[in-house]
């Protein structure tokens, strides 16, 4: 029943099933009666229907041979008008025209058809009845000169015929009838006989409202006054049937229609105002329908009752069913669900017997799987309660610590002790992988610094080279002095030049220890973004067990809402029952005294009844707080699953942090890589210009007058190592910058000694050497180097540094400084034979010459060459770049593809060893 029915329907009426059986029951038999009624009607009406159009029929059949005995009157009348006599004005001639016609006409000569030949006023010309002369009787006459052509009049009397008998005339003033003249055809009515079948009576009824024709003379000529709507029907040219009266017109003088109702078709006739009329007692047409109402009554009765008794034999036996169901529900109420809920019965109600015991079965197994459901929960949510507080506090304490690395406090560590395997590994993996990467930038930091260190050496070194040079320049300004100390000058030079090769091979080599120790951070900070990748999959599998717990927790929910499902149907069960047993308790009240113990027995099923509801009803609210606790706990695993989801955004957060640091050293090993490749080129330069320092002797030894190409050459010199000062100045600064990046992380770890180690062996300059040759070795070295192989050796043992440069035998060579003489004094020259010169000592304030690269020799006051003659060597080299500095910024800026060009200028070639590059002719 739906909401609204139920709303309309009275309580009494919802809570009683016999009142409600008896209002269904009540409901079909006047459903039935009124569609025996309406049936029946509908019979009357189709039969009323039927007899109508009988009668219609008939009325048109009627009506269609009164116009043909109209068209045959007037046909004759237009025949008779044809004859060229009628235009005459000899009146005997038409006479006897008329009489020869009538006499045709006529026959048996009884006089019942008569032709007048008359004026439009009525005067008549010729007459087969009168004289001519003699007017004529009926309203027709008057109205001649009103009508043409051919038409009928109405039915009239006239007092030229003897027996008054009722006449109609055709007029025409067509054919030959000259104008103002008709031609008139009277017949009587009588020559149209009508039949008909007994108990009816047929009428025509002209314009004028007076039956014209009947089947007798009775009432003839008499007004039709019987229905003014029968009459209006008719004259609006329509045919039909009706029902009318009761008599009381020319029909109240039959007497099968005196104050009887009748039944009329009607059908007007074509051409005229007449209309034929058909009557027959309202009994004798509608006979058969009295004897379909009749039946039809008895029908409908007999199937109201029919269907009460059936209606209520039935209901008795569901009725006492039901009792038995509701009594039996009451003791499952009360809890015994060992209640006997057989029937012998198959229909519904045995089926609801059925229902009712698989329900009671069902019943017990669900209140079984409930009750062990909700241990299962409340243990489930213990657990992932005690084990979500953890994981919390374990997340955010692993957050702090990540946190504190990514800030640059590389010493924090996580606690590995966890009661989750997973987040143990994620400890233990992130500690590990910290380790390395502390371990790995202090080294980094440590050989940055000592990078930085070497590289202020070098520029040091490099300043004190340079001023060497200057001095050198000055003495070569002497060489006319002597060769000797031109020679010992050259072979200073020489020596010097070997160390800074040393020196810078030296410093390749530390720059390969750094291009090391940045790939392995780069390969330490790969480990670590793979160990922040294993701790985000371990914090995916939590979070994905999270979700399994949800959804297991989602299925207890499903199960309970079948439960909630089952309890409403019992409750609606119950409703019923006690529904039922009000009605039980109606019927025992209205029966006799003898049913007190009836009604006692629905008094108690109601009670159980409503214990069965109240008992479901605290069963649903129990259900309902397992419900919501089942809620909170898939709401606290939830949260718990987005606060690991949360956690694993900043785990790979931290893993993004390891790859950018794991990208600066690679960028960093880049740079450095550059760089030893520079100092590797810059070494290579070095050597030769040791070889063209060979070529300076030759020339030198030549003639004097080419002592400024030495000069020149001396002067490139000094420029080259401006800018290997300027290059070495550059990189310590880029060391220095990547120690303080470096120091942002605080680190414990300890440094074990390497690559400074080896830069303490490098060799240092000392100022105190300038006055020498502007170089100087450490303590009890003597250094010498053969350009023709790029060996070093202690030849002496003095505890200065002597710089040779030198050849093959049989070159020229120019000499360097030494101090195998005790004068003091420095002295160059030029040798034959390399090998066998000696040194000289340079004492201060001895001369140094210097020469530019193109052999013009320095002024001794700026010891730089003529305006004119360094134009051209300035020109050369603006658009020089620093190969090293290209290779830092490089390294810094993160182009890895530009290494290739680091050390090259645009044509290919090496800077550095372009600066000491002589060009010499074959003759020289």
């Amino acid at each position: 029943m739906s909401p609204r029915i139920r709303a309309i329907v009275p309580k009494f009426i919802r809570r009683s099933y016999s009142l409600k059986f008896a209002i269904i029951l009540l409901v079909i038999g006047v459903s039935v009666g009124a569609i025996g009624v309406v049936g029946t009607a509908q019979i009357e009406d189709g039969v009323q229907s039927n007899v109508y159009e009988n009668y219609e029929t008939l009325a048109l059949q009627q009506s269609e041979a009164v116009q043909e005995f109209h068209a045959d009157n007037r046909r004759t009348v237009q025949s008779i008008a044809r004859y060229s006599g009628l235009d005459s004005a000899n009146q005997s001639e038409a006479q006897a025209y008329i009489d020869s016609e009538v006499a045709d006409l006529d026959g048996g000569g009884a006089g019942e058809v008569n032709v007048h030949y008359l004026e439009e006023n009525g005067d008549v010309v010729a007459s087969s009845l009168v004289e001519p002369g003699t007017d004529l009787e009926g309203d027709w006459v008057d109205e001649l000169d009103q009508q043409s052509g051919t038409y009928v009049t109405d039915a009239y009397q006239s007092g030229e015929y003897d027996d008054s008998t009722a006449r109609v005339a055709y007029v025409t003033d067509s054919g030959d009838v000259p104008d103002g003249r008709v031609l008139v055809y009277t017949v009587p009515v009588s020559d149209y006989s009508i039949s008909s079948t007994d108990g009816t009576r047929t009428m025509v009824v002209d314009s004028s409202g007076t039956v014209a024709f009947g089947e007798t003379r009775s009432g003839l000529l008499e007004p039709y006054d019987e229905s003014d709507e029968l009459m209006s029907d008719a004259d609006s040219l329509e045919s039909g049937g009706m029902e009318a009266g009761p008599a009381q017109g020319v029909l109240a003088t039959d007497d099968a229609f005196a104050g009887e109702s009748y039944v009329v078709g009607y059908a007007s006739v074509p051409g005229t105002d007449w209309v034929t009329l058909v009557h027959t007692p309202t009994e004798q047409a509608y006979g058969f329908v009295e004897d379909v109402r009749t039946y039809g009554t008895f029908a409908t009765a007999g199937a109201v009752l029919l269907i009460g008794l059936v209606g209520a034999g039935f209901g008795w036996n569901t009725s006492r069913s039901i009792d038995r169901l509701t009594t039996k529900a009451a003791r499952m109420e009360e809890g015994d669900l060992d209640v006997d809920l057989d029937s012998p019965r198959i229909d519904s109600i045995g089926r609801l017997y059925d229902g009712f015991d698989s329900m009671r079965d069902s019943l017990q197994t669900q209140i079984e799987e409930t009750t062990q459901a909700r241990e299962e929960a409340e243990a489930a949510r213990a657990e992932a309660e005690r084990l979500n507080d953890h994981l919390e506090a374990k997340a955010d304490e692993y957050s702090d610590v990540m946190q504190t690395a990514a800030d640059g406090d590389l010493t924090a560590r996580m606690d590995p002790e966890s009661e989750n395997e997973a987040m143990t590994e994620i400890a233990a993996e992130f500690n590990d992988m910290i380790a390395e990467i502390e371990a790995t930038t202090a080294e980094v930091k440590s050989f940055a610094t000592e990078v930085a260190t070497a590289s202020e050496e070098v520029t040091a070194s490099s300043e004190e080279v340079r001023s060497a040079s200057g001095q050198v320049a000055e003495s070569i300004q002497e060489i006319s002095e002597g060769a000797d100390r031109q020679n010992d000058s050259l072979q200073s030079v020489t020596q010097e030049m070997n160390g800074l090769s040393t020196t810078i091979e030296e410093i390749a080599a530390s720059s390969n220890q750094v291009a090391e120790l940045a790939e392995r951070t780069a390969e330490t900070g790969e480990r670590g973004r793979e160990a922040a990748q294993e701790a985000i999959e371990g914090m995916q599998e939590i979070e994905t067990d999270s979700e399994s717990a949800v959804e297991e927790i989602e299925r207890l929910e499903e199960e309970m809402a079948q439960i909630d499902d089952l309890l409403e149907f019992i409750t609606e069960v119950a409703e019923q029952t006690n529904m039922l047993a009000l009605n039980a308790n109606i019927e025992a009240s209205r029966s006799s005294s003898s049913n007190e113990g009836f009604s006692a027995v629905a008094g108690e099923v109601k009670e159980l009844a409503e214990d069965t509801r109240e008992a479901a009803a605290d069963i649903e609210d129990r259900l309902e707080q397992i419900k919501e606790q089942t809620d909170r706990t898939a709401t606290e695993v939830q949260r718990t699953s987005d606060r690991v989801s949360e956690h694993t955004d900043s785990v790979e957060r931290a893993a993004d942090a390891l790859d950018e640091i794991a990208d600066y050293a690679t960028e960093t090993n880049t740079g450095v890589q550059e760089i030893s490749n520079a100092s590797d080129e810059q070494a290579a330069s070095t050597q030769q210009v040791v070889a063209m320092v060979d070529d300076v002797a030759a020339i030198a030894e030549q003639t004097s007058s080419e002592s400024e190409t030495v000069a020149a050459a001396a002067e490139e010199q000094t420029t080259a190592l401006t800018e290997v000062s300027r290059s070495a100045g550059e990189l310590a600064n880029r060391a220095s910058h990547l120690s303080e990046t470096l120091d942002n992380f605080e680190t414990d770890a300890d440094v074990e000694p390497g690559a400074a180690a080896d830069l303490e062996s490098e060799p240092e300059f000392d100022s105190d050497s300038v006055s020498d040759a502007g170089f100087d070795a450490a303590d009890g070295d003597a250094l010498e180097t053969d350009l023709s192989n790029g060996t070093w050796s202690n030849e002496d043992d003095d505890s200065d540094a002597e710089t040779v440069i030198g050849g093959t035998d049989g070159d020229d060579v120019i000499g360097g400084h030494g101090d195998d003489d005790d004068d003091g004094d420095a002295g160059f020259k030029l040798a034959e034979d390399a090998a066998n010169e000696s040194d000289e000592d340079v004492a201060e304030g001895d001369e140094v010459i210097s020469f530019d690269e193109s052999g013009v020799e320095l002024n001794e006051s700026d010891n730089e060459p003529d305006q004119s003659q360094k134009s051209a060597a300035d020109a050369e080299n603006a658009d020089d770049t620093d190969p090293v500095d290209d290779a830092i910024e490089d390294a810094e800026a993160g182009d890895p593809e530009d290494d290739s060009e680091a050390v090259e200028t645009d044509d290919g070639a090496d800077p550095l060893s372009d600066s000491f590059q002589f060009d010499r002719s074959d003759d020289e």
